[in-house]
């Protein structure tokens, strides 16, 4: 990893900037006192020590960091055997973390080498063949013989996971494992007599009891970092096997904080239900229209800020004001309407996919693929700042030892207690991560 020696970084403008001025990124020097680091590493615990001094979160790696040993993984895409993972199998991600602490904060440094700044995600373009809007996919595609017909569209991003109150036996032997049904297939009872199916296209998480429960922070390094967030998430049991007999891929126990039980379904799988979140976060630039009115319906985006460039998302506040249009038609041959203009994507390639078909990018012009706000409340326990240094990713995050949770939604850190964890790495992929279970978390006090 990068030492913290004097660098050209890449930093996020603060959100009153984004206020003002549409996606875009602003480059700085940085100078950073010289970090003196022992050889004190691990593979297995992440030690964290006691400062006088925190660090700043701002994706500099300060003089601080430099009493912390380092925690050396290799997250690794597993195999999960039922072809979810195919194309990424075996990948690695090589990562360090640190931790310190305070009377009443935990920090985190995260460092991995990652050639490629991953924020576009799954944005809309143009395309003159078909004379229709479409938007990338989040993972590599590939056709029957297994070459790659497409790079991904996802992300980057980070992910922890700890276990509430040790209500989850499993994570103790098994950690992100303990919540992770990918590998199994599950009864299917919404038919008579019930059918076994495969579970080949998604890996939900639920815990194993109504009591068990698992804190889950979602480092999104494109979209909640605009606001100096890392989104707070929790997995439960879903109503799991016991309601539905399931030993696998239906449950979904993950959830965003704040929201809770609210009753059970009244059909199969009989899941509980759940309060509705607060708007916040991220959704979907997406609508249906008819073309030239009449049409058959497609889908196009929903909201653009006209001319620009390299965005890769829209403000919810843009959407407020007259910074972002609302695209109110669409022609059949493929002309965006909205008050006051329009967008031909059929001059030049600005809207278009350029260069190589299979691993070619995206015309400067192409339109984000969703909108964003800041998380509240719950969702906004973590402080994270990322930073891509051109060949990785710094991420700097911190989150109070006790939050103010009462819903046993969040890991309790106050009693400086020995803490198991998993972690993860998503390398320009969706639903593909690399993974590094039984790691520690322990306080030197």
């Amino acid at each position: 990893m990068k030492s913290s020696s004097s660098r050209l970084i890449l930093l996020f403008f603060s959100f009153t900037v984004l206020l003002i001025y549409n996606a875009s990124c602003e480059y700085k020097t940085q100078e950073v006192a010289p970090v003196v680091e022992k050889d004190q590493s691990s593979t297995t615990e992440l030690v964290a020590i006691k400062t006088t001094t925190p660090p700043a979160i701002d994706g500099s790696i300060e003089a601080a960091w430099a009493t912390a040993p380092m925690l050396k993984l290799t997250p690794t895409v597993p195999d999960p055997g039922n072809g979810l993972f195919s194309g990424y199998i075996n990948d690695k991600m090589p990562t360090t973390l640190r931790a310190l602490y305070d009377d009443n904060t935990i920090y985190f440094l995260a460092e991995y080498a990652d050639n490629t700044k991953s924020v576009q995600v799954t944005p809309w373009y143009f395309n003159p063949a078909t004379k229709l809007w479409a938007q990338e996919g989040t993972s590599k595609s590939f056709d029957q013989n297994g070459v790659m017909t497409r790079i991904g569209f996802g992300e980057d991003k980070i992910a922890m996971l700890w276990n509430i109150d040790a209500s989850t036996p499993k994570f103790v032997s098994q950690t992100c494992y303990a919540s992770c049904h990918v590998f199994t297939p599950y009864l299917d009872y919404s038919v008579t007599p019930a059918v076994q199916r495969a579970n080949a296209t998604s890996g939900n998480h639920y815990t194993g009891g109504i009591n068990e429960k698992i804190d889950m922070w979602w480092g999104h390094l494109g979209r909640d970092v605009i606001f100096d967030q890392m989104d707070d998430n929790y997995q439960d049991w879903a109503g799991g096997p016991a309601v539905t007999n399931l030993t696998g891929g239906n449950a979904n126990g993950r959830h965003v904080d704040d929201i809770v039980v609210s009753g059970t379904s009244t059909t199969w799988p009989n899941r509980p239900t759940y309060t509705a979140a607060k708007p916040q976060g991220t959704i979907n630039n997406r609508q249906s229209l008819k073309l030239d009115g009449t049409g058959a319906a497609v889908n196009v985006p929903m909201w653009v800020v006209p001319n620009a460039t390299n965005a890769y998302y829209v403000l919810a506040s843009d959407t407020l004001s007259n910074r972002a249009v609302k695209i109110t038609k669409v022609s059949s041959t493929g002309i965006l309407s909205y008050n006051g203009g329009s967008i031909d994507p059929t001059v030049g390639t600005d809207y278009q996919r350029i260069g190589d078909a299979v691993t070619g990018g995206i015309g400067p012009k192409v339109i984000p693929s969703y909108i964003a706000s800041p998380l509240i409340d719950g969702r906004a326990d973590i402080t994270c700042k990322a930073v891509h240094t051109g060949s990785g990713w710094v991420v700097e995050y911190k989150r109070a030892l006790k939050t103010k949770d009462v819903l046993k939604q969040d890991i309790d850190f106050s009693s400086l207690t020995d803490q198991q964890f998993g972690f993860a790495v998503w390398d320009q992929s969706n639903n593909q991560h690399a993974i590094h279970t039984d790691l520690v978390l322990k306080f030197k006090k």
